[in-house]
């Protein structure tokens, strides 16, 4: 079950990251893909401030890891410099450990991701307009998915 939202705003993406922070928990994973500038930080900190995190989320590009407190502790990932590389950085305890993560460019660690996961795709198709669209990996995932169309 793919679930595809067509936003107009800024307002509209934050809504869904809204929604779909109130059915994540620990240790949920969720992988963003599109162009550069499509969207996928601002996505991800709409959903670290409705996951609860207060201090300013912002690409860990340089970094690859940051971690953040709040009501969900939480992982942001951004793996693009990660390509072609074969660096383990201690997947597993990000993945299955007391926080949902969110990876930028997840393609480049295919083979390291949780079988279980939400992949999401931002796409441009307009100057203020993107399409949003949800791919559930694994039974939780489809449950999530059905839930954010309800």
């Amino acid at each position: 079950m793919t679930i595809q939202f067509n936003v107009r705003s800024l307002a509209e993406t934050e809504q869904i990251a809204d929604t779909l922070a109130g059915l994540l928990s620990p240790p949920d994973v969720v992988t963003l893909e599109g162009d550069l500038g499509a969207g996928k930080t601002t996505f991800t900190q709409a959903l670290a401030r409705s996951l609860g995190i207060t201090r300013t989320v912002n690409s860990p590009t340089f970094t690859i890891i940051k971690q953040y407190e709040g009501k969900v502790p939480f992982n942001h990932l951004d793996v693009y410099r990660l390509a072609d590389s074969d660096e383990d950085l201690g997947w597993d305890e990000l993945f299955y450990g007391d926080a949902v993560s969110v990876v930028e460019w997840a393609h480049l660690i295919e083979d390291d991701l949780p079988e279980e996961r939400l992949e999401i795709r931002i796409h441009h198709t307009g100057e203020t307009s993107r399409k949003i669209v949800l791919v559930p990996i694994g039974e939780r995932f489809e449950k999530i998915c059905e839930a954010m169309t309800l």
